[in-house]
């Protein structure tokens, strides 16, 4: 890769879209504050921009300023905004049959689950279709109960599963305490990460290790015969994009196999191709979990559209026993119409391979260049078109660049981070004391090559924060 050489302020923001329209922009945020309700805040504390259109990488707003989106949504457009083949799938299947019950064969249906069942590891080749990510949790969690017979199920702490009854008491970040039940029958266990090991590791093989063991002791001390279910995300993306070492994955399947455990790995957000595989599982030669969840980068979230890929032995658990679980809109055409001409897209057009090679030759090595030169960066971690900079105070102590969960004032570092890089005409996706960079997985090595220099500048905002 050619050095990144710092750049003046080439201002890519200020690059037009279409024509702005000001006076319609303030239309649509003033209705937006009169009658939308947001998630995850505080109504009156925030200012949504208001978003005129988007096109492959970009999106731009009434003003006509125009950014280079970091966040893929929400870690979802991996082939971008508004692909043409796909837009066009979506109106053919409206034209054709726009909606239909899910108890019917249908064939947007029926094809998209045979796309996804021969890309997905191993024997896992039924799909149940979902609205989204968090329901196929749900109902993952609920087939390894009754797959099992067992109460518990055991998920990580830095994790994100969703914010519906089950997957938010299975998650590991703040966003589950004011909704966590206490009764949930979920327990909660530390997964490998080495940069803020809780095990004092020194290196991945101790980390891999120890994190195992600690597995093994919680499964002992909890009563093996009472857990239905380990869940993962293969690799965490919002706690912080944190690709487990090798052995790890394999040593969590041996253990699930040995007490008669379902494995369900979360491939929500690391899924079709943001990790530069098909499944994130793939880097991990021979680990197949007995559920995998997916959703957002199935049809790049043209379409609501969710899952479950199911194994053979929890499917025959339901061969003739009625499965309790079901959802109106299960494999909604127009979401699975989406899907077929989303994957076929990325087959065609070698999306997962640019994935792989931009984050192999591009973004991984310009990001750890930006380390190197920033102090305010104590790590850079991922693969892919996922990674994840950890922002410091310092880098000897590792002191996060803001407390855990912080808001307001203690959060100001952050905030004046991600200020900084959207007048750098980069939309960033901000988490704690991290940045992500999870562009498009269409992004090219040109745009990748804007966004770090954007980035570059951005980051003086976070070094004057540093001891």
């Amino acid at each position: 890769m050619t050095p990144l050489t710092r750049q003046p302020d080439p201002r890519p923001h200020l690059r037009r879209g279409p024509q702005p329209d000001p006076e319609r922009g303030a239309a649509v945020a003033a209705t937006d504050r009169a009658h939308v309700f947001h998630s995850w805040s505080a109504q009156e504390l925030i200012t949504p921009l208001a978003v005129a259109g988007a096109d492959g990488s970009y999106f731009w707003d009434y003003e006509g300023n125009r950014y280079l989106d970091l966040t893929s949504g929400l870690v979802y457009t991996n082939i971008g905004y508004q692909h043409p083949k796909v837009v066009a799938a979506i109106q053919e299947q409206a034209a054709s049959l726009a909606t239909f019950a899910p108890a019917f064969a249908i064939e947007a249906r029926s094809e998209a689950a045979r796309l996804i069942a021969e890309r997905t590891p191993g024997d896992l080749d039924k799909i149940f279709f979902t609205n989204g990510g968090a329901e196929a949790v749900e109902n993952a969690t609920r087939m390894a109960r009754l797959h099992t017979g067992r109460p518990k199920v055991l998920s990580a702490y830095r994790s994100y599963h969703g914010a519906t009854a089950a997957a938010i008491n299975l998650t590991g970040d703040p966003r589950r305490w004011p909704s966590d039940s206490g009764s949930a029958g979920v327990v909660h266990f530390w997964a490998p990460f080495l940069y803020r090991s809780p095990f004092y590791s020194e290196n991945e093989t101790q980390e891999c290790e120890r994190a195992l063991t600690h597995l093994e002791d919680t499964i002992a001390f909890e009563g093996p015969a009472t857990i239905a279910a380990v869940i993962l995300e293969t690799v965490p993306g919002t706690a912080g994009i944190m690709p487990p070492p090798p052995g790890y994955l394999a040593g969590v399947r041996e253990l699930c196999d040995r007490h008669g455990i379902v494995l369900v790995l979360d491939e929500v957000m690391a899924g079709f191709g943001r990790t530069g595989k098909w499944f994130a599982v793939d880097h991990y030669d021979g680990v197949v979990p007995d559920l995998l969840t997916f959703a957002k980068g199935v049809n790049s979230g043209y379409v609501p559209l969710g899952g479950v890929a199911i194994s053979g032995a929890i499917a025959e658990t339901f061969a003739r026993r009625p499965y309790p679980g079901g959802l109106t809109y299960s494999g909604h055409p127009l979401a699975c119409a989406a899907a077929v001409a989303t994957i076929n897209v990325m087959e065609d057009e070698g999306v997962v391979e640019n994935a792989a090679r931009i984050g192999a030759e591009v973004v991984g090595p310009g990001l750890r260049e930006l380390a190197e030169r920033h102090p305010s960066v104590g790590e850079v971690r991922g693969l892919g078109m996922f990674w994840a900079l950890e922002l410091v105070r310092d880098r000897e102590t590792r002191e996060p660049l803001v407390p855990y969960n912080a808001t307001g004032e203690a959060n100001a570092p952050m905030a004046a981070f991600a200020a900084a890089a959207k007048a750098n005409g980069v939309w960033p996706f901000v988490n704690m004391n991290r940045t992500h960079v999870v562009p498009a997985c269409t992004v090219t090595e040109s745009e990748a090559k804007a966004g770090l220099a954007a980035l570059d500048r951005a980051l003086d905002a976070a070094d004057a924060h540093t001891a």
